[in-house]
Order: C-alpha cells, then structure tokens, then sequence
C-alpha cells in the first residue's frame, strides 16, 4: 500500500478510557480508568484447512489492551476531528479517540453518523476540516512527516478485473516497485493464509463474492500493515459467507498482530469481533460510547451462541438505541 502522508500537531486531552460490559455474575470494573483486557482469544497462528476456511492452532494468543493503557502511545490519536464537506454538510464534529495497539475496535452507529468518513479521515483518504490526526508511534520521513503503514478494505473488493487474484494481491507491491518474484512469493503465502492457493491464477469473474473479499483482504495485508481499515467488508455477504469471514479475519487478526478499525452495523457482528465498541451517534456524527466488551472465551460457535453474547448484545444494542435518540 502507498504510504500516506499526515501533518501532526499537538491536541487536547483524551476522552476516558472505554468503559468495561461486564458478563452476568461479575461484578464491573471501574468506570472512566484506563480498561486493560482481562480475556485471552482463544487462538493463535492460523492454518488453512482443507475447505479453506483458516484454523486456529490450539494455542492462546495474548491479550490486547482495549484501550490505552497509561504511558502507553496509542498508534492513532484522533483530537477534535471535524468533517464538513463543500455543501456545508457537517459530517462529524468534535472527534477525540485513541486506539492502542494490537486492538480489534469497531466503529458502530446507523447510517449517516460518520462511521466511514472517519475511517477514511485516518486513511488519508479524505481531509479533516478541523482538529489533528497524529501517529505517535509511526516512522517519519526526512520532513518529519508520520508514515504509517496501513491497509485497507473497501465495502465493495475493488479487484482489477483484467488481473487474476495473484497479481490483484501483488498490486501494493508492484506500487512500491517491489521485483516480480518477490511480490509473487509474497502473495502466494497471502493467498494461502486466506485459503485460496488454489486459486491464484484465477480472475474475478470466475470467484465467489467471499473469495473476492478474501482476495481483497488479502492484498491489504501483504505489504504487513500495522493496521487494517475495514469498511462494513462483509456487508453485501450472505450471513453464512459472513459468519466464516467474521472468523476467518480473527484468525488473521491474531496471526498477523495488525490493529484492526471495522465499521460495521450490526451490534452482533461487533460484539462477535470486537474487544472495544464505539458507538456512534448522527447529525453530526460524534462519540456516544466507548465500550469495551469483557469475553473470556474464544470467539467460536460455542460463543455465538451463548448466553454471555447475547447479554453483551443488548447491553451494546441498547447503547446503539440512546445514541439513535440523542
């Protein structure tokens, strides 16, 4: 991916740390300190598997922090970010976020309220009007300029039809002048992350519309981003493609130790994905909640279906009802 460029000045203080859900029958962490994560992710490096979907190994992965802990620099640090477009619409207002490393975070809210212009207010994709974006942790180039590396899926797989899904993979590559072999070798070990070996020469006309986001995600990892950007990617799926997509990408997730930023609509697919949830409210978009989702065991069917997520689904549903009518 093309490095993007953002200028960094000094900013407010940050909003409180994510206030921790807790599970019935515990009792809550404290509210408004910085939440550190308490739950294990129950899998570690992945494999692909026979059917292509991508296992995890039957070890635990680390915990992340859900969001920053104290003395911690956070990767992104959003302060006062404002958005009003030519037609003098004001998309968000007043934006203040910190997103630690190695987190999941999804961004919710209905439409309008700014999910995906944030999301590409971070990318360099669309300007702020107001406040600063600032990369604490990020390389610099000689000007001083922050250099993040990111990746990032769009809503639609944007492949280029006239290339087959190697060469669609290699394509950052290729950008930053990387030598055929290498960026093939590279995309090959990309493709069989997302268990499609056997279909690197393939085009995108002859892929299924979960093939060709898992090309689209993979093309967005093989330049090994630091974080991942996720536009609502598995939205146009059937739920059965996006449940074995929401997996798949948490297993990525945690081989690969990106910090993930999704945009999403739906409360069960953030609480599925997510350690931290912030909810959005519209018109202008803003902060309505920071919450940080206490799940002490792996992400699976098991957990899809248990009691645990369920109460985590109506206390961020909840959350996602005030912020409509506020």
């Amino acid at each position: 991916m093309l490095p993007i460029l953002f200028h960094s000045r000094p900013g407010r203080e940050a909003n409180p740390a994510p206030q921790p859900l807790p599970l019935p029958g515990r009792p809550p962490h404290p509210t408004l300190t910085p939440c550190r994560a308490s739950q294990k992710r129950g899998a570690g490096s992945a494999g692909v598997q026979e059917d292509g979907t991508i296992a995890a190994s039957d070890h635990t992965a680390p915990a992340r922090n859900h969001g920053t802990a104290p003395g911690t620099l956070p990767v992104v640090s959003l302060r006062g970010v404002t958005k009003r477009y030519g037609n003098g619409t004001l998309a968000v207002r007043g934006l203040d976020l910190d997103i630690a490393a190695g987190g999941f975070v999804s961004l919710l809210g209905p439409s309008g309220c700014g999910k995906s212009t944030v999301l590409r207010m971070v990318a360099g994709l669309s300007p702020v009007t107001a406040g600063t974006i600032d990369w604490p942790r990020a390389t610099h180039d000689a000007r001083g300029t922050p250099r993040p590396k990111l990746g990032f899926v769009f809503q639609e797989p944007t492949l280029m039809p006239w290339q087959t899904a190697i060469d669609n993979v290699a394509l950052p590559l290729r950008l930053e002048g990387v030598a055929k072999a290498e960026r093939h070798r590279r995309a090959r070990k990309m493709l069989a992350l997302v268990g499609l070996s056997d279909f690197a020469e393939s085009y995108p006309r002859e892929l299924s519309g979960g093939m060709k986001m898992r090309v689209s995600i993979a093309r967005a990892l093989v330049t090994e981003p630091e974080m991942l950007l996720l536009d609502e990617p598995f939205a146009a799926l059937d739920e059965i493609t996006r449940f074995r997509l929401n997996n798949d990408l948490l297993r990525l997730w945690e081989a690969r130790r990106f910090t993930a930023v999704f945009v999403t609509h739906s409360v069960f697919e953030s609480v599925y994905l997510s350690e931290r949830v912030i909810v959005m409210a519209a018109g202008p978009g803003r902060l309505h909640s920071d919450l940080s989702i206490e799940a002490p065991v792996q992400r699976d069917e098991a957990f899809r279906t248990s009691p645990d997520y369920a109460a985590l689904c109506r206390t961020v549903s909840g959350a996602l009802e005030r912020a409509m009518a506020a």
